[in-house]
């Protein structure tokens, strides 16, 4: 590939694409939603929000210096990520309540990316992260989820039209966003029947001493926040974006 082609490639990738129409936005943030609320269709793509989750630990433990050994994601969409390190501490605490706040936070730096028209760029950058996870990842179910996922990021980028391309970004983001909330509802649903004992906001209350109840309002107004502020960047202006 020579510097022109590599050039026109960048372009490409870091450019700005048109907005969709404000029916596309609506449409798919209606199809997001359905993926999250229904419960027959929840448990297939909760997978996706596992996959965020799970890096979301990874990457905070890599981040303060722990020693990452491996990630698992589990057909029941539960995940494990396993470090070494110090058992108590700062890396610790950080470590554990990463990962029910990355999903929000990834959907709102979606929606952003999207409110600047960087939709290819959005595709491309998926991409590299989960490329990033893949190399993590220490079970065949996991090892398949993140392949099945970059692949399908990659056939819209490079072969899906614009419309295709954007449907498919804004889907993710709206997936994000509202996907972030249900499982910090269903972690206080559990707790709340004696099954979260080893839960993220249960850990998170034997390191610091804060009650898990806590933790779960501080994840759930994490996802609320972003969800708002997301909403906001990606809903069209007026009647003129329909």
């Amino acid at each position: 590939m020579d510097a022109q082609s590599i050039g026109a490639l960048w372009d490409r990738v870091t450019g700005a694409q048109p907005a969709p129409p404000g029916w596309l936005v609506l449409a798919t943030g209606a199809a997001a939603l359905l993926a999250v609320a229904a419960r027959p269709i929840w448990r297939v793509t909760r997978n996706a929000v596992t996959i965020a989750h799970e890096g979301g630990h990874g990457l905070a433990a890599l981040l303060t210096g722990r020693t990452l050994a491996g990630i698992r994601l589990h057909s029941d969409t539960s995940g494990l990520t396993l470090s070494y390190g110090q058992p108590t501490g700062p890396g610790m605490v950080v470590t554990a309540a990463a990962g029910y706040i990355t999903p929000a936070l990834l959907g709102l730096g979606c929606a952003g990316l999207l409110a600047a028209d960087r939709i290819t760029l959005l595709l491309w950058l998926t991409i590299a992260l989960l490329l990033a996870l893949l190399v993590r990842i220490r079970n065949a179910f996991g090892f398949l989820s993140v392949v099945l996922a970059g692949a399908a990021f990659f056939l819209v980028s490079w072969y899906g039209t614009p419309e295709v391309q954007a449907g498919f970004a804004y889907l993710g983001s709206w997936f994000l966003l509202f996907g972030a909330v249900r499982p910090v509802l269903e972690l206080q649903h559990q707790r709340r029947h004696g099954q979260g004992g080893d839960s993220d906001a249960d850990q998170l209350a034997r390191l610091t001493g804060v009650p898990g109840l806590a933790w779960v309002t501080l994840f759930l107004v994490t996802a609320l926040v972003c969800l708002a502020v997301g909403a906001h960047w990606l809903l069209p202006d007026g009647p003129a974006s329909f």
